[in-house]
């Protein structure tokens, strides 16, 4: 059997991880420390038809949660991009006195950009909880990351109660902006954290005084948190993450744009030999976690390789989405396996059922294909005949 992905606590069930929200420390730390789940068996019609009653139940729902939490898949994307974030926070352990760049990881929805940060954030909380121990020096409970997840027309009072949220901290509910910025800081320092994500950084309107508020608060934040900031949003430079000034020719976003790395992930495409093969590779690993009474090898990687992509575009969450719906509608009917007639039931996204016809089309008319060609077999060297080695006249 095959682990996959960190599993809640207890006896698996999704549901406890739903009242510990990533927005609580304690629900990031569930995330990050739990034991790996553990794939179902994959049991045939008849096996499955020999349950009990209660057996089959236990079964089912262990193959819906297994299902429902399939991933990360280490795609080449969330390789590079964590790479880079590695790069990055590992740069950043500068002494005090030096601000610590940031980084914004900026791509369309459904490229899989949260898990990839979410993922290498639960790596560097294991990491520091090896190497440091679990309580700092002064005995406070260790919190290596803190991540904040912004709502329309926050400010800066909101953002920073939204970190005392993730803390618990007992003077979140009441003060003024100044004490409330002097607590988050308390709390980053008293827990020795080091990473602070913040997603849906698209949220944030630069345009308006919260949005400007809250952006030099960033900057005030780099200056004299201890923390390598890490932001996630959509389009974030269009948005005026990078300016150097905003309308009114303020230059109060020059320091963020200049202290912040861009980082992005892009979809699959199928445009080249590499790139097929790599939607392949992506393909198998996934083909590999699917539990179905009627699976087979190349269920997904062959048969619906060019269905897939066409119907997704190449974005992965998408293709997540598409195939663990179809799974779990093909375990209920009794299909026990995915084909194109039942995928073709499922409903994703309204981006990916747009551009689905324009692609079918040119992959229907054989104008463009997912599969890579077969690797040539390599021709051996005609062998040199004995004494002439060096390819000289024999004698």
């Amino acid at each position: 059997m095959n682990a996959e992905g960190p599993a809640p606590a207890g006896a698996g069930s999704a549901s406890r991880l739903d009242n510990l929200t990533l927005s609580r420390k304690e629900g990031f730390r569930r995330l990050a420390e739990a034991p790996r789940r553990v794939r179902p068996e994959i049991l045939t019609p008849r096996q499955l038809g020999a349950l009990s009653t209660r057996a089959r139940t236990d079964y089912d729902k262990r193959c819906r949660i297994w299902h429902a939490n399939i991933g990360p898949i280490r795609t080449p994307q969330l390789k590079a991009l964590q790479q880079n974030l590695w790069d990055i926070v590992d740069s950043n352990a500068q002494d005090g006195d030096k601000a610590k760049g940031a980084i914004a990881v900026d791509a369309f929805p459904g490229l899989g950009k949260t898990t990839a940060v979410l993922n290498f954030a639960q790596k560097y909380h294991r990491r520091e909880i090896e190497e440091e121990g679990a309580f700092t020096d002064a005995g406070e409970e260790r919190w290596p990351v803190c991540r904040v997840g912004l709502t329309s027309n926050i400010g800066m009072k909101d953002f920073n109660r939204a970190m005392l949220e993730y803390y618990a901290h007992p003077g979140r509910t009441s003060g003024t902006s100044a004490q409330f910025v002097q607590r988050a800081l308390d709390c980053v320092l008293d827990c020795e954290t080091k990473l602070l994500i913040i997603d849906d950084l698209h949220f944030l309107n630069w345009k308006l005084k919260n949005g400007r508020e809250v952006s030099n608060h960033f900057k005030h934040i780099t200056n004299e948190f201890p923390v390598t900031l890490i932001f996630i949003g959509v389009e974030l430079e269009s948005r005026g993450l990078y300016s150097e000034a905003d309308e009114t020719g303020d230059v109060t976003l020059a320091q963020t744009a200049r202290r912040t790395t861009p980082l992005t992930m892009d979809p699959f495409d199928v445009d080249s030999q590499t790139a097929r093969r790599q939607w392949r590779s992506f393909l198998l690993a996934l083909e590999q976690r699917i539990v179905l009474s009627r699976a087979y090898p190349g269920m997904i990687a062959d048969d619906l390789s060019d269905y897939l992509f066409f119907r997704t575009g190449g974005h992965i969450g998408s293709v997540m989405t598409l195939v663990v719906r179809g799974i779990q509608r093909a375990a209920r009917s009794g299909a026990g396996r995915l084909d194109e007639d039942l995928l073709d039931q499922i409903t994703i996204d309204v981006a990916a059922e747009k551009a689905r016809k324009a692609l079918e089309t040119k992959f229907r008319r054989g104008r463009a294909t997912s599969k890579p060609k077969p690797a040539e077999p390599k021709r051996s060297k005609p062998k040199t005949p004995p004494g002439n080695e060096k390819g000289g006249p024999l004698s």
